[in-house]
C-alpha cells in the first residue's frame, strides 16, 4: 500500500472567529479516520475555512465539519472530496449555506465542537509531521505501534477507534522519521492482521492540530524496555522443624463394653 501524503496549498489558518450566523457549513465523510484527517488537512490548506471537528458514527465512517463563507466552504468541500476520492475513501459530501439556529442547536456542529476546536496547540508537537496507521483489530495496531517506535525517532501521541474493529495509531516526529515509522508499521500490521488505511501529513496547520487526539499521559523520557521474565526476589521463609512422630505418645484405646 502506498503512503499518502499532503504537502501542497500552504495557507494561513483563520485568526478571527467566524460569525456562525453568516457562515456556511461543509461536511465530507470518509470510511476511515486517517482519510478524514488527510481530507481535513486539504480542506484547510485549499480555502479560508475553520475546522470545527469530526463526527464519528461507527463502522469507520468519519465526517469532517468546516465553517466559513459560502464560497470558501464550497471550495474546501470540493478539494476535500477530491482528495478522499483519490484515496478511494469518499462516502458523501454536502454544503449547507446559512444553517438555521435549530440545526445548530440539535446537531453537534455548533458551539460544542467550536469550543473543542479552540484548544491550545501543544508546543511539543508544533510543526511536526503526523503519521496515522489504521488497522482492523487491536493486536495489529499495537504491533504497528511497536514497530514504528522501534524503527524511527517518533512519539506515539494517541490512538482512535471508529467502530467495526478499526483502530488508528497516531505518531508525531520529523517528516523523514514519520515516513520511516509508518513504512515499518504498515508491514507489521499486515503481518499480524489487516491494514486498512495510512496517512502522512508533513506540516499540519494549527486548526488541524487542535482537533487531533492527544493522550492524557505522555511519556516524556524514553522508558527502558520491559524484560521478561522478571527476576523477583522473594523473602526467605524460616524453616519449621517437624516433631519426631516416633517419640509421640500413642493414643489409649478405650474398650467399649457391650451392654447386656
Amino acid at each position: 500500500m502506498k503512503i499518502q501524503t499532503h504537502n501542497n496549498y500552504k495557507l494561513e489558518s483563520i485568526e478571527s472567529p467566524i460569525k456562525f450566523g453568516d457562515a456556511a457549513l461543509g461536511l465530507v465523510t470518509t470510511r476511515s479516520f486517517p482519510a478524514i484527517v488527510g481530507t481535513a488537512d486539504m480542506m484547510l490548506k485549499s480555502s479560508g475555512v475553520m475546522l470545527v471537528g469530526y463526527e464519528k458514527i461507527g463502522s469507520g465512517y468519519c465526517t469532517a465539519v468546516v465553517r466559513g463563507g459560502i464560497a470558501d466552504v464550497r471550495l474546501a468541500v470540493d478539494s476535500g472530496a477530491e482528495t478522499a476520492e483519490k484515496f478511494g475513501q469518499l462516502v458523501s459530501k454536502t454544503v449547507i449555506p446559512r444553517p438555521l439556529p435549530n440545526l445548530e442547536v440539535v446537531l453537534p456542529i455548533g458551539s460544542l465542537l467550536f469550543r473543542l476546536s479552540q484548544g491550545r496547540v501543544s508546543t511539543e508537537f508544533r510543526n511536526k509531521a503526523v503519521g496515522l496507521i489504521e488497522t482492523r483489530g487491536f493486536p495489529a495496531m499495537v504491533g504497528a505501534c511497536d514497530a514504528m517506535l522501534k524503527s524511527a525517532d517518533v512519539q506515539l501521541t494517541a490512538y482512535e477507534t471508529t467502530g467495526a474493529g478499526l483502530c488508528t495509531a497516531i505518531v508525531r516526529g520529523s517528516v523523514s522519521n514519520v515516513a520511516v515509522a509508518v513504512e515499518a508499521g504498515m508491514h507489521e500490521a499486515e503481518r499480524i492482521g489487516e491494514l486498512n488505511a495510512v496517512m502522512v501529513i508533513p506540516r499540519p496547520l494549527d486548526d488541524l492540530e487542535r482537533t487531533l487526539p492527544v493522550a492524557g499521559h505522555l511519556i516524556e523520557e524514553k522508558p527502558e524496555p520491559l524484560r521478561l521474565p522478571m527476576a523477583i526476589k522473594e523473602k526467605e521463609k524460616e524453616l519449621v522443624r517437624l516433631p519426631d512422630f516416633a517419640q509421640l505418645p500413642l493414643p489409649i484405646k478405650e474398650e467399649v463394653k457391650e451392654k447386656s
